[in-house]
């Protein structure tokens, strides 16, 4: 099918949700919907191109360059902030400035990693992308942020787990590479998610108890308490005559592609069932989730999985990391929660293996 080869930006916000505002009964809201559907369709083309023109620091040093589109379309726009400037007097650059520094923190002091490609890639970002934009992503080489339309949703640069997932996707896109549809695309965005919420957690020092577990919290306006995504009860993140009710679901029980063809296959939709596997080993775990859980599923990310890999493959592969970094116990752990959520640890051609050292 034609999905399964396109290139689709990776949004924080799906195409579900896009849709349910293109049907409001606000005149604004559905032309700020349509906008930003407009504007994400014409630049997932583009996506994989850029991705061949990712900038490197040869000295492997932070260097964060934040530019402003001025509520247009082109990209990067005017330089605004760079590394070691002072503030800005606009709070969305130093929001998105202090967001990509949170990231790259959390990266190479929690994981050992470099920035995004693991070798001192540079993090760039562009704030007030498009007039009232409802979206945030990852272009394959820099972050983009919308100012949503102030009524249904607010600016993204506040959300460190927001930054975390998008910019996640880059190290996704230099290590296990999923496809961006059905189950690898699923855990593509859980992956993403999951890093997400660890970056936010380490950033606050959250063990996994005082942790909120939910990505994006704040930004529907009008309800500031619900979020867009929830780990812990996936399904439970939002509801209201906005945007509905979350769909996710969280067992594998109620996996069914075919429902959500304009999302690849609901990879925003299924990646909840991943998504809760991680929280309730986590949970298992216990202590500080970056230090446990986290480590165990960027060992499976950037050691064990591959392209295709499907949720099975998954399991297995954490199971196996879990294993390799921390013994019987935390492999039992993790093998329970995707049993839990209906997920059994089995492999399929989709494992890779490569010759590194684990660390």
């Amino acid at each position: 099918m034609e999905r399964h080869h396109r290139c689709r930006l990776q949004c924080i916000l799906p195409p579900h949700v896009m849709k349910r505002l293109s049907e409001s009964s606000a005149s604004a809201t559905r032309a700020a919907a349509y906008d930003t559907a407009r504007l994400s369709e014409r630049l997932r083309g583009m996506r994989m191109v850029l991705a061949d023109f990712a900038r490197a620091v040869p000295t492997g040093e932070l260097r964060r360059s934040i530019y402003d589109a001025e509520n247009t379309e082109r990209l990067p726009g005017a330089l605004v902030r760079s590394e070691g400037q002072g503030k800005a007097k606009d709070a969305t650059v130093n929001q998105a400035y202090d967001g990509l520094g949170a990231t790259y923190a959390f990266y190479d002091e929690a994981m050992g990693r470099l920035s995004i490609d693991g070798h001192g890639q540079r993090l760039d970002a562009t704030v007030h992308y498009g007039r009232k934009y409802m979206n945030a992503f990852w272009d394959g080489t820099q972050m983009v942020f919308g100012d949503g339309d102030g009524a249904v949703f607010g600016p993204f640069t506040p959300h460190v787990d927001i930054i975390g997932h998008e910019l996640s996707h880059g190290v996704i896109q230099h290590e296990a590479a999923f496809e961006y549809h059905d189950q690898p695309g699923a855990l593509n965005e859980s992956f993403a998610d999951v890093f997400g919420v660890l970056t936010d957690q380490y950033q606050r020092k959250q063990d996994v108890k005082q942790a909120s577990w939910v990505v994006g919290r704040g930004l529907i306006v009008k309800f500031p308490k619900q979020a867009i995504r929830s780990l812990a009860a996936p399904g439970t993140a939002y509801d209201n005559e906005l945007l509905g009710k979350d769909p996710q679901p969280a067992e594998f029980k109620d996996y069914d592609p075919k429902a959500y063809p304009d999302d690849n296959g609901g990879v925003h939709i299924y990646s909840g069932i991943p998504n809760h596997a991680f929280y309730l080993a986590a949970m298992k775990l216990g202590g500080n989730a970056w230090e446990k859980a986290g480590r165990i599923w960027y060992l499976a990310l950037t050691e064990l999985l591959g392209r295709g890999a499907q949720f099975s493959d998954a399991a297995l592969a954490t199971v196996t990391a879990a294993g390799r970094l921390s013994g019987t116990g935390a492999e039992k752990a993790v093998r329970d929660a995707w049993e839990a959520v209906g997920v059994s640890a089995t492999s399929t051609s989709a494992l890779r293996r490569r010759k590194k050292k684990v660390a």
